[in-house]
């Protein structure tokens, strides 16, 4: 009887023993370190007139662009990609091709925390556009403003970065390189974009950056974001600071179909001495994408993208 007893507590140990390990292996944190996030619209707009006293000219329009945050967020890293594209045209009877939108705007910034919601950062960017701009109204018989990398706006920089929940995110660089290219020879002369002398190609600034996001849940389908950035350069003039600004209203009408308007506003004495100001309103079609599982539950970026 003695020996039954303890062959079966044996087993029993056993078995218990192999639960547990069982409840172990089933807790294993599987959450995933990289998330994608990312919203791809296409605006259609169209006006014909026939006969109609009022007059008006007949006009298609178009404009497409992608928004995506590449996240990894393991432990206290936290690396953020950001890929935004955009270019839009409108055709007009008698008047011809114009373009509507044109914005190439990449960055990438990884921090380590070192307190609650506050990171060691690094990160670098890149602004340009794609295609030619000009004087009147992109009309290409007139004077040319712009090009490809006419200007580029590349920043690398270190500091902080403060985010205390997925709505607000702060980064302050107190060391920040900044570097105007300017690539088209037509535009390579002395005072265009803060060049020094004609046949400059770039030029160089150090300084302090500033950037943030926030954004904000108006309703259930209606989200507005919110950038902001100032730059002040050390070495020259640091009271003439680069202000930017910009804005994004989202009205989600159901999975597919969305209204965006946008506001831009920039003032960059090296452009030009006036405050500029853009602003579109489209209606068309968007696709999410959501397949970012999160690490931290405070840590939800781009939220508003999602389905």
């Amino acid at each position: 009887m003695k020996k039954l007893l303890f062959i079966v507590s044996i087993s029993l140990g056993m078995s218990v023993t192999a639960q547990e390990t069982k409840t172990d292996a089933a807790v294993v944190d599987t959450t995933k370190a990289w998330s994608i996030q990312g919203q791809n619209t296409l605006m259609l707009n169209q006006a014909a007139f026939s006969n109609w006293v009022g007059g008006g000219a007949n006009n298609v329009g178009w404009l497409a662009g992608v928004n995506y945050n590449l996240t990894y967020e393991k432990g206290k890293d936290l690396w953020e990609n950001i890929i935004v594209l955009g270019y839009g045209q409108n055709n007009t009877k008698g008047v011809g091709t114009r373009k509507t939108q044109d914005v190439i705007n990449l960055s990438t910034n990884y921090g380590r925390e070192f307190a609650k919601s506050w990171y060691y950062s690094m990160g670098a960017s890149l602004q340009t556009q794609f295609a030619p701009g000009y004087e009147d109204g992109n009309n290409p018989e007139a004077a040319k403003l712009s090009n490809f990398m006419a200007p580029g706006y590349v920043n690398v920089g270190a500091g902080v970065t403060y985010r205390p929940n997925d709505n607000f995110t702060m980064t302050l660089r107190p060391a920040n390189a900044r570097w105007t290219f300017v690539l088209d020879k037509d535009l390579q002369h002395a005072g265009t974009y803060g060049l020094k002398n004609d046949g400059d190609s770039s030029l160089f600034q150090f300084g302090f950056l500033g950037t943030a996001i926030y954004k904000l849940q108006i309703m259930e389908n209606i989200t507005l974001l919110n950038t902001g950035s100032v730059f002040s350069n050390y070495l020259d003039h640091p009271e003439r600071l680069v202000l930017a600004y910009g804005a994004v209203l989202n009205m989600k009408i159901n999975k597919y179909i969305s209204s965006n308007v946008t506001l831009d506003l920039l003032y960059d004495h090296n452009q030009i001495k006036k405050t500029q100001l853009k602003q579109t309103l489209g209606v068309g079609f968007a696709y999410n994408i959501d397949n970012g599982v999160k690490r931290s539950d405070k840590k939800d970026n781009q939220s508003w993208l999602k389905k």
